[in-house]
């Protein structure tokens, strides 16, 4: 099983749509990430855990799931660096393969020296971005292939209930 450890500041902080989302309203940038890294864990079924700093959030350390991802707000004096590396260390094993997206570089070197791998956060992005295309061109081939009608009519039978329909 892979899991994905997000610095979730590093990205809000990297990505072009988070970046002018955080300018307006942070918590809506957040939530955004949330979503995004939603979609991705849906779409490659990787475990993830979001991690964000107390810098920015204020009070004790607190821990929740949304959308089936862990997320979690560290303590007040306690960086996302650090518990990133604790979670790393805690669940790197021979069948669980760790993954933190992060681009600081020190927390890149730290984590692999827990044995976990590196993601930068333009890796993630544009991971992200590929998975949205490939989301969007399997609903066009469902939507494509989906019947008009449940039973198939002809053209001529079409177009005189569409006359019914419109009163003509």
């Amino acid at each position: 099983m892979d899991l994905l450890i997000v610095d979730g500041y590093n990205m809000i902080g990297a990505w072009p749509e988070l970046i002018e989302l955080k300018k307006k309203d942070l918590e809506a940038a957040r939530d955004r990430l949330v979503e995004l890294l939603a979609e991705y864990r849906g779409f490659t079924g990787t475990e993830v855990i979001v991690v964000f700093d107390a810098y920015y959030v204020k009070g004790r350390g607190k821990k929740y799931r949304n959308y089936k991802l862990e997320i979690i707000y560290t303590k007040e004096n306690e960086t996302a660096d650090e518990r990133i590396e604790k979670l790393a260390k805690q669940r790197v094993s021979r069948r669980t393969k760790v993954y933190v997206a992060t681009s600081d570089f020190t927390e890149q070197w730290a984590i692999f020296g827990q044995g976990a791998y590196r993601k930068s956060a333009r890796e993630l992005y544009n991971d992200i971005m590929e998975i949205k295309k490939g989301i969007q061109s399997n609903v066009k081939k469902i939507q494509e292939n989906r019947p008009t009608s449940k039973i198939p009519l002809s053209d001529e039978v079409l177009d005189y209930f569409e006359k019914l329909r419109r009163g003509k």
